[in-house]
């Protein structure tokens, strides 16, 4: 997020201090988002993996900071809660094959965890959410123990002033409170990163937005949490609502969430969604810089923004805009959406098709908005969320009255065309991206995805034992058929 936090209390003055350093470094980016050849460069592909530690028993493995003592790798971090590890792979230009050296890293990362891990009894597993968790496991003694996370906890309910209220519909529907923001950390994602140059960033970001909900649809792996069943990527809701900031007041005026999908399409640049961050979210870690970020710009220098990354870091919006000072300094898009595992194969044909998507999408973009306004592409993302390949969604058409209805699952086979030509455009081996489409492709003619996978399991297994002995039976065969390396759609459902 831009800066070290050392303290996890911050007093009025400084949020208000912190407010002005934000103006200030907005128009610092408006003068360096003009100056020619600024953040020009080679596409390049990024990510960060998220995963979770489990017992002998499937159970939440409570060591974090133990492994990470045992594990010295300047690319393993401490995330939120003591049974989650964040891994920030290397970044690889988009030239032959990415996804492969990715792939290849993440595996070895995994695979180089097992020793330390195994010291405490336990195993690495990549999923949304694990499905063992239970609400004693997910409170303020669970969060890991740095100020960062005790700053963002107290910064977040210095705004809201109340507890935080976790409503899920579905098949078995979640209604619960909780005093801290800890049940975010039961959210395990794959992040990955695309570095856009910035006159291409409106119309990639835009095509992002419009395919983001097909992917989500065909990439679910989080159904159960606290041993409900619930959507088919629950990760989206409890990730809203784990640390919505917005006035529990009803006669208040209702604030924009701080985990949105969006408000509306962008029209000009990045900065639009920098803006809205700086000027629709009340600042929650008001940490400062030393550098004046005019002086720099004015320099012909690359000023780091620290204050508005810091505020970014604590925006979740689901595709967000990212600046970095680094490589001569440059914009990417996070996309944030898609879960962690089942196996570093699934998470790289999972990262190809939002990529090849956005990419290939990306040319034909103009000509679609004007037929599809924002609230259809919010609507489509929370559906494919809750349903997954069996989503009713809408789509942009030239021909007739938009929108059209399609399922989820008959645009993800429409869209893998479209996919491949993004890849290729980026440079993409032809062999690589037909590989990882053809996993997709798979995935959606055998309707198996994760999230699918482990509904029909568990339902099985559901029949003969208890529900937490058989959440836990099913995550033991998951990490098992993890381990295999094979996609999803090849594991089997027979017990």
């Amino acid at each position: 997020m831009g800066l070290p936090i050392e303290k996890d209390h911050f007093e009025e003055w400084e949020f208000e201090r912190f407010e002005k350093r934000l103006r200030e470094n907005l128009d610092a980016l408006e003068l360096l988002l003009q100056r020619d050849g600024f953040g020009v460069g080679e596409s390049s592909l990024g990510a960060e993996l998220e995963l979770d530690l489990i017992d002998g028993a499937c159970k939440p493995l409570a060591v974090n900071r133990d492994v990470l003592v045992q594990h010295v790798d300047p690319r393993l971090q401490l995330e939120l809660t003591r049974f989650n590890l964040e891994y920030n792979l290397s970044p690889v230009p988009f030239t032959g094959k990415p996804f492969a050296t990715v792939q290849k890293e993440m595996e070895l990362a995994l695979r180089s965890l097992e020793a330390p891990v195994a010291e405490y009894g336990g195993r690495v597993v990549t999923i949304g959410i694990l499905p063992t968790l239970r609400l004693d496991q997910l409170q303020g003694s669970s969060m890991t123990d740095l100020p960062r996370y005790r700053a963002l906890n107290s910064g977040l309910q210095r705004i809201r002033r109340a507890p935080f209220r976790i409503r899920i519909d579905g098949d078995e529907p979640l209604d619960l409170t909780c005093d801290d923001v800890t049940l975010e950390g039961a959210n395990t994602s794959f992040q990955v990163h695309l570095r856009i140059n910035p006159e291409a960033f409106a119309d990639t970001y835009n095509a992002a937005q419009l395919i983001t909900p097909i992917a989500v649809a065909a990439c679910g792996n989080s159904p159960v949490f606290l041993e409900h069943c619930l959507w088919e990527e629950t990760r989206i809701a409890l990730f809203k609502q784990a640390v919505d900031a917005r006035s529990a007041n009803t006669g208040e005026w209702r604030r924009a969430a701080r985990v949105p999908f969006g408000h509306g399409w962008i029209r000009r640049g990045a900065l639009e969604l920098f803006a809205e961050a700086v000027r629709l979210f009340p600042p929650v870690l008001p940490v400062c810089d030393d550098e004046d970020p005019m002086e720099a710009v004015n320099e012909g220098r690359i000023p780091r923004l620290a204050e508005l990354r810091m505020q970014q870091g604590t925006v979740w919006q689901w595709n967000r805009a990212i600046y970095d000072p680094g490589s001569g300094g440059h914009l990417r898009i996070e996309f944030r959406t898609l879960p962690s595992g089942p196996t570093p194969l699934d998470m790289m044909a999972n990262a190809a098709l939002i990529i090849g998507m956005t990419i290939g999408m990306r040319k034909k973009i103009n000509s679609l908005l004007p037929a599809f306004p924002f609230r259809y592409a919010e609507y489509n993302f929370y559906r494919a969320s809750q349903n997954g390949l069996q989503a009713e969604l809408l789509w942009p058409t030239k021909l007739g009255i938009s929108p059209e209805q399609h399922t989820a699952a008959e645009l993800v086979k429409r869209f893998l065309p479209v996919a491949l030509e993004g890849l290729a455009e980026l440079g993409i081996d032809d062999d690589e991206a037909k590989t990882l489409m053809n996993v997709i492709d798979n995935r959606v003619r055998s309707g198996i995805t994760a999230s699918r996978w482990q509904r029909q399991l568990l339902a099985k297994i559901d029949r003969n034992h208890s529900r937490p002995e058989a959440l836990a039976a099913m995550l033991a065969i998951y990490e098992k058929e993890s381990r295999t390396g094979s996609p999803v759609s090849e594991w089997p459902l027979d017990l």
